[in-house]
């Protein structure tokens, strides 16, 4: 069996988001256990500034199919060149590109799945999840369970290893968390409900602002986002209901103690949610959380015991949430606790040795 593997992760995303700073982590764990790891993302894609470094070799790859005729023979040459063992595709045009250039070389091929919403049906999903992965790795269970429907794959190659968390490294200062409320005027005595994400359509703003509205009136109850993306969409929307009680801070580097300051995280997704670093660290942080069923939303806002599960497109239903931990003392308390024991459960660590068994268990 061989122990040490050159991998090769491939990227074709821009942004830099879960998905991207996953793909990180695991390279790093993966480097720190002795493998060889190299990354070719997408041209001007934010990760490949943030692999260089990380000290890692790192190529940028047009992945558009326009430029398939070219990237073919970059990537031809990367892989030959690095003696690549594996590699790791994470999105659907580096899957395609990858796979196929894999597959002519004979290299193994693990496709990692970080949404977790359908795939396209038919011969699709047979070729991108069947021919062209000798395993699937997803970040949440749900995902997996429609990918071995989907692509009539064997249970025992598609598994579900969410996105681990470093919870040694969290900096949790109460002071700088207080720091943070003052800043924007949240007194002691206030209810801060807050999210923090990059903000799309799908995660859920318009029903926190349809929420907030409606809550209008009482005055002890705060909304603040957290977070960058589309966040002018949503800053004009909160104009134009007129909110108040609606706070947008932009993006935060390291948003710990934002969430620290909340006394409820919301996370509100209808769509693409894998397992949420965001509620993993809001949930080792011990805070009530308030999330919709989506993806492996519900892995980690429990109904009932971390927290208060609410349907898509619900503002009515938020509300209730919020008022129920607003005036349930015990009840936040409880759920604090609960929390925090199974954010444990969701460690980096666990997470790189699940992933270094996937890999080695390929050869």
């Amino acid at each position: 069996m061989k122990k040490k593997l050159n991998i090769l992760h491939l990227e074709a995303s821009f942004g830099w988001g879960g998905q991207e700073i996953r793909t990180l982590k695991e390279s790093l764990g993966m480097k720190n256990l002795g493998h060889s790891v190299f990354i070719a993302v997408e041209k001007n894609g934010i990760l490949y500034e943030k692999a260089k470094k990380a000290g890692f070799i790192s190529y940028e790859i047009k992945f558009k199919k326009l430029f398939w005729p070219l990237s073919f023979f970059k990537l031809l040459y990367i892989m030959k060149k690095h003696k690549i063992d594996i590699i790791n595709t994470h999105s659907s045009s580096d899957a395609w590109l990858g796979g196929i250039i894999a597959k002519l070389l004979k290299i193994k091929i693990i496709r990692t799945r970080h949404l977790s919403t359908p795939i396209k049906k038919g011969l699709n999903s047979k070729l991108l999840y069947g021919y062209l992965a000798d395993f699937v790795v997803t970040t949440c269970k749900e995902a997996a369970d429609i990918i071995i429907k989907q692509a009539n794959r064997n249970k025992n190659s598609c598994l579900s290893i969410p996105t681990g968390q470093d919870f040694t490294k969290l900096s949790i200062d109460p002071a700088k968390a207080k720091e943070f409320r003052e800043k924007f005027n949240i007194k002691d005595t206030d209810f801060l409900v807050g999210t923090a994400c990059f903000m799309r359509s799908w995660k859920g703003i318009d029903d926190l602002l349809n929420a907030a509205k409606i809550l209008e009136n009482n005055k002890k109850i705060k909304f603040i986002i957290v977070g960058g993306g589309h966040k002018k969409t949503y800053i004009d929307k909160a104009k134009d209901m007129n909110l108040k009680n609606v706070i947008f801070t932009g993006h935060i580097d390291n948003p710990i103690s934002s969430i620290l300051a909340f006394d409820v995280f919301t996370l509100l997704s209808t769509a693409h949610e894998g397992v949420s670093q965001a509620s993993l660290q809001a949930a080792f942080l011990q805070k009530p959380l308030i999330a919709t069923p989506t993806g492996g939303l519900k892995e980690v806002c429990i109904d009932n015991q971390t927290g208060i599960l609410v349907p898509i497109f619900s503002p009515n239903k938020i509300i209730e949430a919020i008022l129920k931990l607003e005036k349930d003392k015990n009840l936040r308390d409880r759920y604090d606790k609960n929390a925090k024991k199974l954010a444990s459960e969701f460690s980096q660590e666990n997470m790189i040795d699940k992933m270094s068994r996937v890999y080695v268990s390929l050869f």
